[in-house]
Order: structure tokens, then C-alpha cells, then sequence
């Protein structure tokens, strides 16, 4: 009987560890729960817990009603920082800017156990979502944005020794008010499985066209526009997207190539950008494209489609199955049928490795981040 409790615990831990949840998961409250029996029909959250709910936030520390931070411009604020081990549980921002850009501007980022380059880095929009420098309402089951400009994430970021989230002003004007609420666990230790968090941005404004002189043909991917490339191992969660059209016409004729171990060719091989993102026939077409959103995919903004200045954002999220890799990972999509189009793209990737993974290509700069139209 012994045997199969652990083996039943152990499955169950290394499943939340695929989320990265695997420090909510109590032990003392999976061994006690069975009592004289196996309990199945008690949800998680009707068990004992052994963690500690935690918030920190940007109230007013002298107890009056300025619960926001000013963020100047070229400065920064720590919006969160813990020791010993834990896990930020959700994310919920919300911004008064003077800058229309603001959502490009600011720059989230998040250091793991003491690491002095951020595992997560990426301008703030864009990591919730909203690649294209404003807001579109929609949910998902780890983003979401609401009426009334607030962003929401919930990612479960564990850390074995600390965690510190920055947020930083790259633009020229003051952030007058910067509302921050992160809700966390404080946890006794971490399982051996657990993850750590990443997010990275990446952006081609534009991507370059391959121009062929016979038949357009695409094997070897290495003409791809990039979402993430990483050394470890780990799994990958998913992608957001926003894509700004530089001519009429489709944009999404291009497949996903995702290479696992083998920097040569990819492992997985999809049909078409739109059936990556899970719609399909061009989201609707030109005349009959509408926005849409789910819990593991959308594309919750489509605007002038297949037209010049056509603006689309788009997610895709893995956790039915994260793709999983041992000791390379790299995430690609053709921008076009074999990369013949020139469209802008701006993305973030998100996934979970083994150790705080830092490798990032150079974040570009702010003033190259605003999406702009660019036509030959």
C-alpha cells in the first residue's frame, strides 16, 4: 500500500511540476488527506496546506490612498522581491502613463535565486499580451487583460533562494501612477522537479523576404523568424504574437518549426501560422475575419485584415502538452510561405528549464519597439 502512495504522490508532483505549481502542492496534505481512505473525491483546495499566502503591492505605505508608484523617466522600480524559497502565483498591473507608448516603454523583468541577468525580459505590453502597443480586452488561461487597462498573469513562477521583479521607464516621459498587486507563496522547500520561469521578447520590423528564383521550398528553417532558442532542459508553454502587415494580402501562409535537441532540423512541423494559432482559413479572410479568444489559444485583435497596416495579435499556449526538451530548444515560424513575406512581428515565448537560463539576445531599443508601417 506504501508503494502506491508514493508512486500515486509522485505522479502528482511531477505533473504540477510540468506547470511549474509543483511547490503548491503539499505533501503533508497528499500523504493525510487519504485518512482511512483514499479521499479522491476531495478537491486540492479542501486539503491542508503548507504554504503561506503572501502579497506585495504598491499601497500606500503611510495609509493614506496613493497605493501607486511614480516611475520617471530612465528609472526603476522593484515591484517584488522575496527570499527563500517560493512561488508568485499571479501578476496584476494596471498603468496612468502620459506616453501612448507606454506599453512598449516599460520593461518587466525577473531575476532568479540572486541571478544578476533577468531570466524574464520583455517590454510590459507584450508580455501580457499585447504586442502591438495597446490594449485589447481579452482572457486566456495565463494572460489576460480587462476592462479598464488591467493586466493580469498567472504563470506560477517558483524560486528556490529569492526572486526580484523590476519594472524600468525607457521612455522620456514619467509614469505617473504604476499600480502593482503579486500574489505569492512562501513554501518550506521547492521538489527536485520544479522549473523556473521564462519569458523572452524578440521582434523583426521587418522580417526580410527570402526571394526565390524557383520553387519556394522550406526544410531546414534557417531563415525562420525566431520566438526563442535555449540550452537545457525544460519544456516550452507558448508564444504571443502581434503582427503588423507591410503589404495586403495573408500573412499567415508560414509553419511553425520547433527544433528539440537537434540544432539541424525540426522536430515538429505545422500547416499555416492561423492553424498554429489554432483558427483556421485565414481567421475569416479579408471581409469576414473576427476576433476571437479560449483558454489555450486566440487572436483577440484583428484590424484591417490583409491589408496594409492589418494589425493581428495572436497566443498559442502548450499546457495540455508542453513541449518538452533535454538539451536545446528552438521555436521558430515562417514569416509566409517559406519566409516570403515581410511583415513586422514582435513576440514573446514563455517556458520553464531547469536552471535560470540568461542568454538573451540584446532587448532592442525602445525607440525601435513602436510598431510602424513599412512598406518598400
Amino acid at each position: 500500500m506504501q508503494t502506491r502512495k508514493n508512486g500515486r504522490r509522485g505522479f502528482l508532483e511531477g505533473m504540477l511540476a510540468a506547470g511549474g505549481l509543483a511547490a503548491a502542492a503539499p505533501v503533508e496534505a497528499q500523504t493525510q488527506a487519504s485518512g482511512g481512505g483514499e479521499a479522491a473525491f476531495l478537491p486540492a483546495y479542501a486539503r491542508a496546506q503548507n504554504y503561506r499566502s503572501l502579497k506585495q503591492s504598491s499601497y500606500d505605505r503611510t495609509g493614506g490612498n496613493r497605493d501607486s508608484w511614480q516611475i520617471p523617466a530612465g528609472g526603476v522600480q522593484e515591484v517584488f522581491n522575496a527570499q527563500g524559497p517560493g512561488v508568485i502565483s499571479h501578476i496584476w498591473f494596471t498603468i496612468a502613463a502620459r506616453s501612448g507608448d507606454h506599453l512598449k516603454e516599460l520593461v518587466l523583468r525577473a531575476y532568479w535565486d540572486g541571478n544578476a541577468k533577468p531570466s524574464v525580459e520583455t517590454p510590459i505590453g507584450d508580455f501580457f499580451g499585447l504586442n502591438l502597443n495597446s490594449y485589447a480586452i481579452y482572457t486566456s488561461e495565463y494572460l489576460a487583460c480587462s476592462p479598464g487597462k488591467s493586466l493580469n498573469c498567472y504563470f506560477a513562477m517558483p524560486y528556490r533562494r529569492s526572486a526580484r521583479l523590476t519594472v524600468t521607464n525607457e521612455g522620456r516621459q514619467e509614469v505617473g501612477s504604476f499600480y502593482s498587486n503579486i500574489d505569492y507563496m512562501t513554501v518550506p522547500a521547492l521538489p527536485q522537479e520544479a522549473l523556473y520561469f521564462h519569458a523572452q521578447y524578440r521582434q523583426a520590423q521587418p522580417c526580410v523576404p527570402v526571394v526565390f528564383n524557383g520553387p519556394k521550398l522550406n526544410l531546414d528553417g534557417k531563415q525562420n523568424y525566431v520566438f526563442a532558442e535555449t540550452r537545457g532542459r525544460g519544456h516550452l508553454m507558448g508564444v504571443t504574437l502581434g503582427v503588423l502587415e507591410n503589404a495586403n494580402g495573408w500573412w499567415g501562409e508560414g509553419d511553425e518549426m520547433i527544433f528539440v535537441d537537434d540544432e539541424r532540423l525540426p522536430l515538429i512541423n505545422g500547416t499555416g501560422s492561423e492553424d498554429y494559432f489554432l483558427g483556421s482559413w485565414d481567421f475569416g479572410g479579408r471581409d469576414g475575419a473576427q476576433p476571437f479568444g479560449h483558454p489555450m489559444y486566440g487572436a483577440p485583435l484583428i484590424v484591417n485584415a490583409e491589408r496594409t497596416g492589418g494589425r493581428y495579435c495572436c497566443y498559442r499556449w502548450h499546457g495540455d502538452n508542453p513541449v518538452t526538451f533535454q538539451r536545446y530548444l528552438k521555436y521558430t515560424i515562417e514569416h509566409g510561405h517559406a519566409n516570403d513575406r515581410g511583415d513586422n512581428f514582435f513576440s514573446v515565448a514563455y517556458w520553464y528549464q531547469a536552471a535560470p537560463y540568461t542568454d538573451f539576445p540584446a532587448l532592442p531599443p525602445v525607440e525601435t519597439r513602436i510598431p510602424q508601417v513599412r512598406t518598400a
